[in-house]
């Protein structure tokens, strides 16, 4: 049995002649919100490194218990993990972060 995506994901993303969907034609499949915590003073620096992180669409400054949120799309989640949420957390001053996938609906 081969595993597809719900249908209104594939609609989203595009199928071939024959129903099935186009996986990588440059389009990300799965976008995250990422909330950063940094050391006391670092959420300026912070901001400016995490915008530069291949994978980052967005990045914001923000007020509670995080610092930052940053929105983030990747081809599938391995990437989003490997690809960007693991080199944002080696960056000086992130202390602490929590990725949440966005739902496609």
């Amino acid at each position: 049995m081969t595993w597809l995506p719900p249908a209104d994901l594939r609609k989203t993303h595009g199928s071939s002649h024959d129903g099935q969907p186009i996986w990588g034609k440059g389009e990300p499949m799965v976008s995250a919100y990422i909330l950063i915590q940094t050391e006391v003073g670092k959420a300026g620096h912070v901001t400016e490194m995490v915008r530069g992180i291949e994978g980052i669409v967005s990045v914001d400054p923000v007020t509670g218990p995080y610092d930052i949120v940053a929105r983030a799309e990747a081809q599938d989640l391995d990437l989003l993990a490997k690809g960007t949420v693991m080199p944002m957390q080696e960056l000086d001053g992130i202390t602490r972060t929590l990725t949440c996938p966005i739902l496609q609906l």
